[in-house]
């Protein structure tokens, strides 16, 4: 697949799992985040793959001059960018009382604040690929629970920012999808993935869905697409 990409929050989790998938197609991946230990951990990884070719970059998503930076540099080293995958996110869970103003303005930052720089810094060169838009939301962003006003405000954000995008962009012939994904096995929130993590969707999942939306037939789009574990564990 001769295409190339840009994914936030990319060195480990859905956003690695992503990474994987794609240069298992022989595409262009640029992958991001604030960590550059991380970054390098992540690229080492990658590059046992052989096929395709990898570039990390240092960004901020929080900060719209980072993420603008980050695009440059994608299309000076590949002079064209195709798929977006607006992945980064955290999670803060409080009760509304205990929330702190840091934690709340953490999360929206992130999860919806920085998406709309990533997406807003990247549509001149998608515009002008006809290219693919993808934001990992959650299952989040439809289901409400306790605790988590911060995280529930930010992903129904995100889900709705998504698809207000799409109908603006698919006039140029850009295609705009969010991805909602329940239990996932990653480092969210201060996990470690273990086998006890077997029975939800690992990021390697997220990964081949990404990549069979890209092959989808250009006259269907898939504008929103839950995923949750087949068989969770009995309670």
């Amino acid at each position: 697949m001769s295409k190339t990409a840009y994914i936030t929050g990319g060195s480990k989790g859905i956003g690695l799992g992503i990474a994987k998938a794609m240069l298992e197609e022989g595409m262009k991946v640029a992958i991001t985040g604030r960590n550059s230990d991380a970054l390098k951990s992540a690229v080492q990884e990658l590059n046992k793959i052989g096929k395709g070719e990898i570039l990390a970059i240092e960004s901020d998503v929080r900060n719209f001059e980072s993420e603008k930076n980050a695009i440059e540099q994608v299309l000076e080293k590949w002079e064209t960018l195709d798929v977006v995958i607006a992945n980064a996110g955290v999670g803060k869970f409080a009760p509304i009382e205990e929330m702190s103003l840091e934690d709340w303005n953490s999360v929206i930052d992130i999860n919806l604040t920085g998406v709309f720089h990533t997406v807003k810094a990247a549509i001149p060169a998608i515009k002008e690929s006809k290219g693919y838009i993808m934001t990992i939301a959650s299952l989040a962003g439809t289901n409400f629970f306790q605790k988590g006003s911060a995280y529930n405000a930010s992903k129904f954000g995100l889900v709705g920012f998504t698809q207000a995008i799409m109908m603006d962009l698919r006039k140029y012939g850009i295609k705009v999808t969010t991805i909602m994904p329940g239990s996932v096995a990653t480092y969210f929130n201060g996990h470690i993935p273990s086998e006890e993590d077997s029975w939800k969707i690992q990021p390697e999942d997220i990964g081949q869905m990404v990549v069979d939306l890209l092959k989808m037939n250009p006259r269907t789009l898939p504008s929103k697409v839950e995923v949750r574990p087949s068989v969770p564990p009995s309670k």
